[in-house]
């Protein structure tokens, strides 16, 4: 704990530090709760980067400078859109920068630390799934008037679904790990639909949807409640670049209103709980129907299968390459997890009109 005592020593705080203690679920960035004394001083988040993910660490945290201020400025000149929003904030360095970079190679930041908020890794009712969605439709309400193009592209080619798909078939085609033989159907579902999850890049290079701010981890434990379960702030910023909103719709939907785990081995409890689409659906379009185009709002519903789709084949495809990208608990974990993935997106194929006109009334509302 002394070297991480000394390690936040190296930012401008505000009180003297009595404890450094791991905090949060992340799977990325390893984080710290930094408790101080008086009471009345603020607490702290200390974390260090996972610079293997996140190589340019200057560009990704002059996103989260650029799209923090521009909230914070926002709320300032806005206050009727949320009197209980706010933005988290870095903390500078001693040395004037924002992160420091330690003899090890390790890059560290520290955040202020929301004094009574709370997070839930599962979306237990449509109370919580609305709160979740008003909290995205607010962050991109608030960031909507920022240049995208003045964001760097943090993780190239992230969604772009047409690399993703030329990589699975080069993959397929090498069988790095010899593993083809047991994922015949899978590639068959993969290809089955491959040309229509082009549907989202293609509205965007024909200019129906605009290149905006977008979040890019939209799971629900990203989301901060106060005690009385209202959300109130947006974290995790490290993948905050240029992108389509249906991205952040989709993943939310993906990962909210699954009715089972990520990587649920009985397939038969994997469902879409249209109770949650809804809430969530109309949290979010209360605030975002305000800046959507047509051609985002008529989509939203299928970017949840496209999002849906694009997970299932980056973890099929590294399955294929021998688990070199996501972090298994057990041999055939990436398996799974994609079956359970392609199995949600046949859920949802199959509730695609009623997911449809949730959205249709909702933006009418």
């Amino acid at each position: 704990m002394n070297d991480l005592i000394s390690i936040a020593r190296q930012f401008i705080i505000e009180g003297t530090i009595v404890s450094v203690k791991p905090f949060g679920s992340g799977h990325i960035n390893d984080s710290f709760l930094v408790k101080t004394l008086p009471e009345a001083a603020p607490d702290y988040v200390l974390q260090r980067i996972n610079h293997t993910i996140f190589r340019n660490i200057p560009d990704l945290t002059d996103n989260i400078l650029k799209v923090t201020q521009h909230i914070r400025q926002q709320l300032h000149a806005s206050e009727s859109i949320s009197d209980t929003f706010q933005v988290i904030r870095l903390i500078q360095a001693h040395s004037g920068s924002f992160f420091i970079h330690d003899e090890e190679g390790n890059f560290w930041r520290l955040y202020n630390h929301v004094r009574g908020s709370k997070s839930y890794d599962i979306v237990a009712n449509p109370d919580l799934a609305y709160e979740g969605g008003k909290a995205f439709g607010i962050f991109q309400y608030l960031t909507s008037g920022i240049d995208a193009s003045s964001l760097h592209e943090i993780l190239p080619d992230f969604h772009n679904i047409a690399k993703r798909i030329s990589t699975f078939r080069e993959t397929v085609l090498r069988n790095p790990a010899g593993r083809l033989n047991e994922v015949i159907n899978e590639i068959a579902f993969v290809e089955a639909r491959s040309e229509q999850m082009h549907a989202i890049m293609r509205l965007g290079e024909q200019g129906y949807i605009p290149v905006r701010v977008t979040h890019n981890d939209t799971k629900f434990n990203n989301i901060l409640f106060n005690q009385d379960n209202k959300a109130i702030s947006i974290v995790d910023l490290d993948t905050v670049m240029p992108g389509y909103v249906l991205y952040d719709f989709g993943d939310a939907i993906r990962t909210g209103s699954n009715m089972a785990a990520e990587d649920e081995a009985d397939l038969a409890k994997v469902n879409i709980d249209l109770h949650l689409f809804e809430a969530y659906s109309k949290g979010y379009l209360g605030i975002a129907r305000k800046f959507l185009h047509p051609a985002e709002i008529s989509h939203l519903a299928f970017s949840a299968k496209f999002m849906t789709y694009i997970i299932g084949l980056r973890f099929l495809t590294d399955h294929l390459v021998g688990d070199r990208y996501f972090k298994i608990g057990f041999p055939g974990h990436n398996l799974q997890r994609a079956r359970a993935q392609f199995k949600l997106l046949e859920r949802m194929e199959e509730q695609f009109f009623p997911m449809q006109e949730i959205i249709r009334k909702q933006a009418m509302n």
